[in-house]
């Protein structure tokens, strides 16, 4: 899931440069050929382009392009490229309107995005193409499997598998019938394909699938499970869910009927058929990416360069207290689980607990120094540069020790959730009252319900509000922050 997260951001990327190749084109057949512009001083034509290139810009963090998922049809398709070309020609109009409000561009902007709107068409019709051509290769894909015998199952397994531009790979299914003999219960009133079923295989039924959980097996399920059980089987349905969860796996219910499952499930179509999964992410949109990765990187360079001003006098004292590295390194849970190695100045003495162990009140290996570092937050500052390699963000779920993630996972059943989205130097839990160390279970708990509930309602203006409230942590000292 890792890859494919990362192949499907470069993909994006890549289509949204092409975007902003194809427009300069555009302008410079524009610049060469057409009348209103021939006149234009050549200063005209600079301000033109850099403002042609600033609306889309901003246009793309509203309508990034789409193409690359998934579970996307040809009307989104349409629907993105519409609104992308015409709030690019209104950003436009606006923004040289001000500059200059006596330069004729009105007709111009609306024949330069006609054209646009019409290349448009044709680029991603040709990048569907491309990538259709790179999933049917092997590459890009996304491995699936699939729970129960129902007949929506198998209309979802060809929906599936017929489109090689989805790139999905189906690794089987668990159920208590064959799919084939469910088909051959309605094959006279609708007429099924077997043939689409020989490649699929079936692992073995339900109570299989169940107790190879309860026996904590290293189930190879994939990037996304799909389950179709009656509404009767919802502590089944549940226990999955949490499954998916602890794995990070993708879980969509594809309903018989959803109303006594008692999980907040989220809609999304695939065509003319309905899944649910269980969280909605913000920032699994383009658009919300770019705009808080743009956010981190121009907020770490702001506080990198107070801290390398600090950094002579940090050093020094802490050679003074604490003989040993300045700085602490120490492996944490990232993004989709995957581990990194986070940086803090080090502020206890050099311990063989310092991977285990989570600080106290009165630890004794902390240091003078490094006990006010703590307490300031003076000892995070070296994550501003996790956050500009990009392992970490300004906000986001706090990284926990590996050794923690091991532990709460077991124990918290939507632990491995708040591994969906980065984490970060700050985030909502920490600023409502569950910072530092967790004594009692509750308390990992009550952490966890704030991470997903930050996920499910990121904004800019909430990282923002957590960003301020945590700042006056430096001014008014938090009672959990040792």
């Amino acid at each position: 899931m890792k890859n494919n997260n990362q192949t499907n951001a470069f993909v994006q990327k890549s289509i949204i440069v092409g975007d902003f190749i194809l427009l300069n084109l555009i302008l410079l057949l524009f610049a060469r050929y057409h009348w209103r512009i021939g006149i234009w001083e050549e200063n005209e034509l600079e301000v033109f382009t850099l403002i042609a290139n600033l609306a889309l810009v901003i246009s793309q963090m509203r309508f990034s392009p789409i193409i690359h998922k998934r579970l996307v049809g040809a009307g989104d398709v349409l629907q993105r490229i519409i609104g992308l070309t015409a709030l690019h020609a209104i950003v436009g109009y606006l923004i040289l309107k001000i500059i200059d409000y006596d330069l004729p561009v009105g007709w111009l902007i609306g024949e330069i995005n006609t054209v646009f709107f019409v290349s448009l068409l044709f680029k991603r019709l040709l990048e569907r193409w491309v990538i259709r051509l790179y999933r049917e290769a092997g590459r890009n894909t996304r491995m699936v499997t699939l729970v129960g015998s129902d007949i929506e199952l198998v209309n979802i397994y060809r929906k599936l598998i017929d489109d090689a531009t989805l790139g999905y790979k189906v690794l089987g299914y668990y159920g208590d019938d064959k799919l084939i003999e469910t088909i051959e219960k309605v094959e006279r009133e609708e007429k099924i394909n077997l043939s689409a079923l020989k490649n699929l295989e079936r692992k073995g039924s339900v109570e299989d699938l169940l107790a190879a959980m309860g026996r904590h097996e290293d189930l190879q399920l994939g990037d996304e499970l799909y389950v179709c059980l009656s509404r009767k089987d919802r502590d089944v349905i549940k226990k999955l869910s949490r499954y998916c969860d602890y794995k990070v796996v993708r879980f969509f219910y594809v309903p018989i009927s959803v109303e006594s499952i008692g999980l907040n499930l989220k809609r999304e179509l695939m065509d003319d058929i309905e899944v649910y999964t269980t969280y909605e992410i913000p920032l699994q949109n383009m658009g919300n990416r770019i705009l808080k990765r743009t956010f981190d990187i121009v907020f770490s360079l702001f506080f990198l360069i107070p801290t390398a001003l600090m950094f002579p006098f940090i050093w020094l004292i802490i050679k003074i207290q604490s003989p040993g590295p300045i700085f602490f390194k120490q492996a944490r849970t990232g993004i989709d689980g995957k581990t990194f190695m986070m940086l803090k100045f080090r502020s206890m003495h050099v311990n063989a607990d310092a991977d285990k162990v989570q600080a106290t009140k009165d630890d004794p290996r902390k240091y003078p120094f490094g006990n006010f570092m703590r307490k300031s937050n003076i000892d995070e500052l070296p994550q501003f540069l996790n956050v500009l390699r990009g392992d970490m963000s300004f906000v986001g779920p706090r990284p926990h020790m590996l050794a923690h993630t091991e532990q709460y996972s077991a124990l918290i059943s939507k632990y491995m959730v708040r591994h969906f989205v980065k984490p970060g130097l700050t985030g909502w839990a920490q600023v409502t009252g569950f910072r530092g160390e967790t004594k009692e279970l509750w308390q990992m708990e009550g952490r966890v319900k704030r991470d997903i509930w930050y996920m499910e309602h990121w904004s800019i203006w909430l990282d923002i509000r957590i960003i301020w409230m945590t700042f006056k942590t430096i001014f008014v000292h938090d009672e959990n922050a040792y």
